[in-house]
């Protein structure tokens, strides 16, 4: 089975039911009835794509998808992520440690490429910050591509303990699975050293199944690794550290620009604005204390911005699906 029939398996394997166009449609309406008028001030938000997004994200509960969208719409009044521009997390950019590559997957998909070893300029909220502002970006391009998911791709050279921080994962799941569902499409973990497997295991609570299941792990010296990586991505754009033949890579000069650029093109088209947060916190009648309800309160969506304090409590995700794990091959040898 090739990566395509795998991947197309994983996502028919993750739908619970298969709906209808006309029950989907109906669950998109009631969606849209729940959250009310306030939808009509957020056209691209309360779109059938987005709607159909967090449905996906909540296994076509209507009450539990809009609360979550409700929830991104509070938070996107508050953080605004629209309007980041290139020189507000210049300093952060200017690094590589995350970049949008020059290059999509087979599938036409934006590819992020984070570099974890190379050590922050910011503070956790800057990363954060820098983190959505890509993500923003990214979801631009999608959105030029007619495609709905990206690609994470993570370079693990030179990757130690001094690099963990669990607060950022943390808050990097959160933001991601909160206020960006089913926009990951796959995350290829390369070449992640021993040491990673136990920061992994901590790490496991904090990720929804759905997510958990489409993280890869790869591996230079594996066949199937090597495998996944040529039909995923074409090895002269791939940059060195992946196995790829580009050498160059990433450069701050055409980076930035291009982000400059597209902030350019983004500003051009915010069009959403000019709803109060009390108007969607009135809005929002759904019962918190519903112990069932996958999502989190909006309370506490993003109360962890910009602290500093990295007390989390970990415990052994047993239930939690395993990932695919392309291992080294068993005898050493190179394919």
């Amino acid at each position: 089975m090739d990566l395509k029939q795998r991947l197309s398996s994983f996502r028919r394997s993750s739908i619970e039911k298969i709906l209808t166009p006309q029950e989907n449609q109906a669950k998109i309406d009631e969606v849209r009835k729940i959250i009310g008028p306030v939808a009509n001030k957020f056209p691209v938000m309360c779109s059938d794509a987005s709607i159909q997004r967090y449905l996906r994200a909540r296994k076509n509960n209507a009450k539990k998808a809009a609360k979550m969208l409700k929830c991104s719409l509070k938070w996107r009044l508050e953080y605004k992520p629209e309007m980041i521009k290139w020189d507000d997390i210049a300093q952060e950019g200017a690094l590589g440690r995350l970049y949008k590559a020059d290059y999509l997957d087979s599938q036409g998909r934006t590819v992020l490429v984070m570099r974890p070893a190379i050590t922050s300029a910011s503070a956790a909220a800057g990363q954060i910050k820098y983190l959505v502002y890509c993500l923003e970006n990214a979801i631009m391009t999608l959105s030029s591509k007619q495609q709905e998911q990206m690609v994470w791709l993570v370079d693990f050279q030179g990757w130690n303990k001094s690099c963990i921080s669990l607060k950022i994962t943390r808050e990097t799941a959160q933001i991601l699975q909160d206020h960006y569902p089913e926009r990951l499409g796959l995350a290829v973990m390369y070449n992640p050293p021993k040491v990673f497997e136990s920061f992994w295991t901590m790490v496991k609570p904090f990720l929804e199944p759905k997510t958990f299941k489409k993280v890869i792990f790869a591996y230079p010296d594996n066949t199937k690794s090597l495998r996944m990586m040529e039909e995923l991505f074409d090895k002269d754009k791939l940059e060195s550290y992946f196995g790829g033949r580009n050498t160059v890579g990433w450069t701050l000069e055409s980076f930035s620009k291009k982000m400059k650029d597209d902030d350019n093109k983004r500003m051009s088209n915010v069009s959403e604005g000019g709803v109060s947060t009390e108007l969607i916190n009135e809005s929002i009648q759904i019962d918190d204390n519903n112990s069932d309800d996958e999502t989190s309160s909006c309370d506490t969506l993003g109360s962890t911005m910009g602290e500093d304090k990295e007390e989390i409590n970990v415990k052994e995700g047993l239930d939690s699906p395993k990932p695919t794990i392309l291992q080294k091959d068993e005898s050493g040898a190179k394919p």
